[in-house]
């Protein structure tokens, strides 16, 4: 019983606590209402831009706050206090400029063309006039086959012309006093000209035995040594077409339809010769493996100090493309992912999206920006597109 006592004694002062609290108001001194009362829930002292403080105010429980002066005046310079607190960056102006669009191919040099001399007839090599690494110009005399019986049978061919000859000219005085048939005279005819086709096949073959060049090049192997028994058609000396000599590469297939055949092209061989030849071929096919296009470069090589087989970098010049030569710190990456730059226009942030030409020591060449765009080079990682700042241009200091 005393237990139940004493729970309901606390029951009623907590009771009557609750009730004095929502009664607002604390009294200090026993000055009465108005005079040194104050609410409860302001001697918390809220803020007067608590969120608690203006539901409190709503259902009654704390008196509003009079709007004082000071708090119109800090209202006031709200609007001033942004203004200054817009982000600062600093810009400078770039200028688009005709890049010459190029294209870097590997490759090697290569002869232009490897031509085998050869016997038009059977024989021994009785004489070859060329060494390896001779030059020969169109009509030097390369070798010499032995003529064996070839003179002799030209002889043979040409006595046989010559009575030929006797007898369709007796034949023909015959005919002409009617001591002879009319019709005689096509057989003495068919005669004379076997003999003249004889001796002409056997100038020939005795011809065939001295071989000629009729390219100029350097003389290179297979060659054939003296002594040798050629048949028709064995190569005597082989040559290597050296001037013009040709470079030989691929390009790509996003350029290939800027490529074209007469298009100027530098290239440097890996000795450090550079020269300037004329794109000459553009295979119609590309290589299945690495879809890139064979090409050929002919170039001059007049004094042969260009050789064959020698690894060689070529430049082409496809053509000419706007572009912006900036440097690599102002490139930045959006929310996506993509490179680009961040630049100012009216005083608001944009992003720009580019692409890279080529890199060089100056700086990048990149694409897809305005001809005239104000690149922020200082604080583009502190803004995004969209954002209002102030910029400082320094192009007056520093141009492209």
């Amino acid at each position: 019983m005393r237990f139940l006592l004493s729970y309901g004694v606390a029951f009623l002062l907590i009771v009557g606590i609750g009730v004095w609290m929502a009664s607002g108001t604390l009294v200090q001194g026993g000055q009465g209402a108005g005079n040194g009362e104050r609410a409860i829930l302001d001697v918390l002292e809220l803020p007067e831009d608590s969120g608690i403080r203006g539901v409190l105010e709503q259902v009654g429980l704390v008196t509003p706050t009079e709007p004082t002066q000071e708090n119109i005046d800090v209202a006031t310079e709200e609007p001033e206090a942004e203004a200054e607190a817009l982000q600062s960056v600093r810009t400078q102006a770039f200028v688009a400029q005709d890049l010459p669009l190029t294209v870097s191919l590997r490759g090697n040099t290569k002869a232009s063309a490897t031509v085998s001399i050869r016997a038009e007839t059977t024989g021994i090599l009785k004489t070859r006039h060329v060494n390896k690494g001779d030059h020969v110009k169109a009509g030097d005399l390369l070798c010499e086959i032995d003529e064996g019986t070839r003179k002799a049978q030209l002889a043979q061919a040409k006595a046989s012309l010559a009575k030929a000859e006797l007898d369709y000219s007796s034949n023909k005085t015959l005919r002409e006093k009617g001591l002879s048939p009319a019709n005689s005279g096509r057989q003495f005819e068919a005669a004379l000209e076997a003999a003249r086709a004889a001796v002409d096949g056997a100038q020939a073959e005795l011809e065939r035995t001295v071989i000629y060049s009729e390219v100029a090049g350097i003389v290179q192997d297979p060659i054939a040594q003296p002594g040798d028994m050629l048949s028709a058609g064995a190569a005597c000396v082989t040559l290597v077409q050296m001037n013009p000599i040709l470079f030989s590469g691929d390009i790509p297939e996003a350029r290939i339809n800027a490529a074209a055949i007469g298009l100027p092209v530098t290239v440097k061989t890996i000795t450090g010769q550079e020269v300037v030849g004329t794109l000459s071929y553009v295979s119609p096919t590309s290589n299945t493996a690495t879809r890139a296009f064979p090409v050929e470069v002919k170039i001059p090589n007049d004094d042969y100090a260009i050789r064959a087989g020698l690894t060689a970098e070529a430049t082409a010049v496809l053509g000419t493309v706007k572009a912006h030569l900036v440097p690599q710190s102002v490139l930045t990456l959006d929310s996506e992912g993509t490179i680009g730059v961040r630049a100012v226009l009216d005083g608001t942030v944009v992003f720009h999206a580019i692409q890279i030409v080529r890199d060089t020591t100056k700086g990048i060449w990149v694409t897809g920006l305005p001809g005239n765009v104000e690149i922020i080079t200082f604080g583009q990682e502190y803004v995004i597109a969209g954002q209002k700042v102030v910029a400082d241009n320094i192009s007056d200091e520093k141009t492209s």
